[in-house]
């Protein structure tokens, strides 16, 4: 380990069938909850009636409609909302969406200015209101981190911001049951590439980190077909559900580079045209590979090699295997691999490295990866 850190995880992770009833021990006595909520898939798969159930005699409310990518034009009703009721405990019930938009509302119900100038600037969150969370979706690792993404749909803008980490998470695998395919497959990329963010950087910063990197990555190789044949079978969705989880809570990353840098580049298409966050990092992805090749050359080659055992032909070549093999695994489980795929084109390009270009942005492991490189990187999703 050649790196100094510094980690802490606070949040209690509740794991496995029927666990959503223990929301009536955990949730602390005499709290005036805003129960947060998506679109209401939660009605059609039994969590809302299990949450219900949970709640019985407690004093709560609830806000609905918090949409994929969640925008702060919708989390201002619901801040509104909580500030109308005196709300003092949050809990969040859906997928990463949901539970990021709940660490916005839990940082701006306090807050006196605009919930966007947090998102902007997050030293200005000061007090926030304590929250938890029933996972229905795994992909983010919302439920186990400090991490947010919040859109704003009148500027065409997404970024991440950082608050506080659940007290609590209930994740029960049944209900990943009646979730679409696509859903499962955006789900699925998202964790995968969540840790090749972590991992594909630098050489030889620690064994274990890249030992645990690498068996969520061939952990998910491996459920992929298994969820796509039986996506049913709780022994395989809980097992996905938890690799989502431990590869955003900050158990890789103890004291290694991390790069970023697609996810960024991901977050502005997004912005632009609304696309599925799983499906548009399957794309950048293969472009920050290509175009970063030399830069990243050790770090692909050991991925190559103990993802998708690719031992054989130059470096060059397994460099070209790797990159192959990673889009050929996105495909297996249904999702695009190019822009054109999505309709997307120079246009939003020359967009999105123009922003890059008026910020100052630098992206990235080195700090290399600005308005130029990005339209380089995007470029080769065509």
């Amino acid at each position: 380990m050649k790196n100094n850190f510094e980690f802490q995880n606070p949040t209690k992770l509740i794991f496995g069938k029927w666990t959503i009833a223990q929301l009536a021990q955990e949730l602390p006595e005499n709290e005036k909850i805003l129960v947060t909520y998506g679109g209401g898939s939660v009605r059609q798969n039994g969590v809302y009636e299990q949450v219900c159930q949970a709640l019985k005699g407690r004093n709560y409310v609830e806000f609905w409609g918090i949409e994929p990518n969640p925008t702060v034009e919708t989390l201002r009703k619901a801040i509104a909302l909580g500030k109308q009721e005196k709300v003092t405990y949050i809990l969040a019930v859906g997928g990463g969406s949901v539970i990021d938009g709940t660490k916005l509302i839990s940082s701006a119900i306090p807050y006196n200015g605009d919930a966007w100038e947090l998102v902007l600037n997050s030293s200005k969150i000061g007090k926030m209101i304590p929250f938890a969370s029933v996972l229905t979706i795994p992909a983010t690792g919302s439920e186990m981190n400090s991490g947010a993404v919040i859109s704003n749909a009148e500027k065409q803008e997404k970024f991440a911001f950082f608050s506080s980490y659940p007290k609590f998470s209930i994740l029960d695998p049944t209900v990943t049951f009646s979730l679409p395919k696509f859903q499962i497959a955006c789900g699925i990329a998202d964790t995968f590439i969540h840790v090749l963010e972590q991992y594909l950087t630098v050489i030889e910063e620690s064994p274990l980190m890249d030992r645990w990197a690498e068996g969520i990555m061939q952990t998910l190789i491996e459920l992929a077909p298994k969820i796509n044949a039986d996506k049913t079978n709780y022994d395989v969705m809980s097992e996905f559900m938890l690799c989502a989880t431990m590869a955003l809570n900050g158990f890789t990353a103890m004291g290694v580079t991390q790069d970023w840098a697609t996810h960024l580049i991901g977050h502005e298409i997004t912005a632009l045209h609304g696309t599925t966050h799983g499906q548009t990092l399957a794309i950048v992805i293969l472009g920050t590979m290509k175009q970063l090749r030399e830069q990243k050359k050790a770090k692909l080659l050991q991925f190559g090699e103990r993802v998708f055992t690719i031992v054989e032909g130059t470096e060059e070549q397994r460099i070209d295997r790797t990159i192959e093999a990673t889009e050929q695994f996105f495909r297996s489980i249904g999702l695009a691999t190019k822009l054109k795929e999505l309709n997307i084109g120079n246009e939003t390009i020359l967009k999105i490295k123009e922003r890059f270009l008026f910020r100052g942005t630098r992206l990235g492991e080195c700090g290399n990866v600005d308005g130029y490189i990005t339209e380089e990187i995007l470029k080769k999703c065509l």
